[in-house]
């Protein structure tokens, strides 16, 4: 435990460029691909639902539960006054979450604590977990952090570095896709429900505006997360 520990509080060193650059790629094809996206795509779920919590507890409200579905929504569960600023946090938090986590993940990587990142991202599930109300969202978030111990456990630095790289990197270019899903969703007669549509009718504000407030947030995060890995020559 003494040497994990020692792990979490050291800075490691630097990936190389191509490790950045091959990261980057890895996690567009996990987004890209059809196929691989109806997986994957659970974890964004994840950091949207866990988005929502978040801003639930701190705007005051009292979180009743969350739950994940096989299609890749979720819903998350909370108490209190049903308009107001507090409301409106909470419904904005969730499509730019993933992105504002990649960020906050960028930053760390970008000081050199890629392990004190994925143990972080333990805890935090942990105490996702203890909000979960239904079968498959304990089975995803198990699953997921399982992976994530693995590679805290067992991996090198190397390895640990470059799991975590590859998160970052899809954490930021799959919040994008998800926001041009929702309204791809909308133009085609669903999500009436959606977080956007719930923005307009406590707002005003019509629904394709929040869409834009999205993506331009997610949009934001990706390319702050670029700049901060050094990908780009300064």
């Amino acid at each position: 435990m003494t040497e994990v520990w020692d792990n979490i509080t050291s800075v490691q060193a630097d990936p190389s460029l191509q490790v950045v650059i091959g990261t980057g790629l890895a996690a567009l094809l996990l987004i890209a691909w059809r196929p691989v996206w109806r997986q994957t795509r659970q974890v964004v779920t994840i950091a949207h639902e866990g988005a929502h919590g978040l801003i639930a507890l701190l705007v005051g409200r009292k979180l009743a539960g969350i739950r994940l579905h096989s299609d890749t929504s979720g819903v998350t569960v909370s108490r209190g006054k049903p308009n107001g600023a507090g409301m409106i946090a909470v419904l904005l938090a969730g499509y730019p979450g993933p992105a504002l986590f990649g960020l906050a993940a960028a930053f760390v990587l970008s000081r050199g604590y890629a392990v004190a990142l994925l143990w972080g991202l333990l805890l935090a599930l942990l105490i996702l977990l203890l909000q979960i109300r239904n079968l498959f969202g304990l089975w995803s978030v198990v699953a997921f952090g399982a992976v994530v111990f693995a590679v805290s456990w067992w991996g090198s630095e190397q390895v640990q570095s470059t799991f975590a790289y590859l998160l970052t990197w899809f954490l930021l270019l799959a919040a994008p896709r998800a926001v041009l899903e929702l309204q791809s969703s909308r133009r085609h007669g669903g999500g009436r429900n959606s977080d956007a549509d719930q923005l307009r009718r406590l707002t005003g504000v019509p629904a394709i505006l929040w869409v834009g407030i999205f993506g331009l947030i997610t949009l934001g995060c990706l390319v702050l997360g670029v700049l901060w890995s050094d990908v780009l020559p300064t």
